[in-house]
């Protein structure tokens, strides 16, 4: 059969991010390529009885068909944290997504024809960039710093590409690099945003999990016009099993999101809503963020020693505050030959090349810290270091 496919769909069925997954996924080999919080971590039991109440008060409710909005308790109780963390808005400013990634891929639906340009990091979350280009969108790399997204040439792009339709961000120990950018340029953000008549789209999953430095507010609580749109999830902060995320929008466009989300699946897992409410209601979910953040906290404080001791003193890495990732550079060195002698060795890591939209910088690659113990994080990395030593007297060699 000649299937006649829409031009959203690729040409090739080639998933070279899942062939390392597939890869990385042996029992022997320490895999730090995964973008998985610790599952030791998931309050289980808390989640359990919450369910059973659920069942007991609730559960036809809970079985029926809901509105695309979302429950409003659990909106209203999402309303309650993000006005504590400086976003002022009520339950009408939040539509119940099914994960982060329905989040990214609804706004791209509403506001990306084919051709026009959306702006992101370099690198940047390379699930985003599929999403993108799903829908036919020219997309732009913008270079980053140890502070993110770098204004002056933020700038210049928007100003190149008068068709931008939004700048993509994660201001918070972004994926990959782990990076967090400061107030001054968020508030510069804005004032770009602002000045070119584009919006901005704060994808903000692990903004919670600060464990080290100051907290920096969202880069919503700096506009003035409601052009950002700002998105969040469960997954790190309770379970990413549950896929419920949220966005919150300025009103008139919510109702956009409502529609566009009602062609899709009528509306996010109603259960799962009444049961993370329940949780909420009868738990407290900031002392449970604390301690992930105090496991996440040990093992990147591992993680970064290990890495001091055992990388080459010419490799790079980034020093994130927070999140899941710690970002590598290490010059001179093929990526790709470097993650097949790493498999040699029995240990794993995400290559640099998907998550760049343009560009690629060789020698990078994405580590992750939160769902490995910590013996095995000394173990791996040094498994690493040994592999990147390799890689590089080989290619010395050549």
């Amino acid at each position: 059969m000649n299937y006649q496919f829409s031009n959203n769909v690729p040409a090739s069925d080639e998933d070279p991010v899942g062939n390392i997954l597939k890869v990385a996924g042996d029992p022997k080999v320490i895999s730090f390529a995964g973008g998985l919080p610790a599952p030791e971590l998931f309050p289980v039991e808390a989640l359990k009885q919450a369910t059973n109440d659920v069942f007991d008060e609730s559960g036809r409710q809970a079985l029926q068909y809901s509105i695309a909005a979302g429950d409003p308790k659990l909106r209203e109780q999402i309303a309650q944290r993000m006005n504590r963390s400086g976003i002022k808005c009520d339950i009408d400013n939040i539509i119940i997504t099914t994960g982060s990634q329905q989040s990214i891929d609804l706004t791209a639906k509403i506001f990306v024809n084919p051709g026009d340009t959306v702006i992101v990091e370099q690198p940047t979350y390379l699930c985003a960039l599929d999403v993108f280009r799903s829908y036919g969108a020219h997309i732009v790399g913008v270079p980053m710093d140890d502070d993110g997204m770098q204004m002056d040439a933020l700038e210049q792009a928007v100003q190149a590409n008068p068709n931008t339709k939004f700048i993509y961000t994660i201001p918070s120990f972004q994926n990959p690099t782990g990076r967090t950018m400061p107030a001054d340029r968020r508030q510069k953000m804005i004032e770009i945003a602002e000045k070119y008549n584009v919006m901005i789209l704060e994808d903000d999953p692990y903004g919670a999990i600060r464990f080290a430095g100051d907290d920096v507010a969202p880069v919503k609580t700096f506009e003035h016009d409601e052009r950002v749109i700002y998105m969040s999830t469960f997954s790190k902060i309770l379970a990413p099993g549950l896929r419920i995320g949220w966005i919150v929008a300025e009103k008139t466009l919510v109702k956009k999101f409502i529609l566009m989300k009602q062609t899709v699946d009528v509306h996010s897992d109603n259960l799962t809503q009444h049961i993370i409410a329940k949780y909420m209601a009868e738990n407290d979910i900031d002392a449970h963020i604390a301690k992930i953040k105090a496991v996440y906290r040990k093992r990147e404080g591992i993680m970064m020693a290990a890495i001091e001791k055992y990388f080459p003193k010419d490799a790079h890495y980034s020093h994130p505050e927070g999140g899941l990732f710690i970002w590598v550079e290490v010059p001179g060195v093929d990526t790709q030959t470097l993650f097949n002698t790493c498999i040699e060795h029995d240990v794993a890591f995400v290559p640099g090349e998907p998550f760049y939209a343009d560009q690629v910088i060789p020698g990078t690659f994405r580590l992750n810290y939160s769902n490995m113990q910590e013996d095995q994080i000394v173990t791996g990395i040094e498994r690493l270091g040994n592999a990147i030593k390799e890689t590089i007297a080989q290619s010395v060699e050549v």
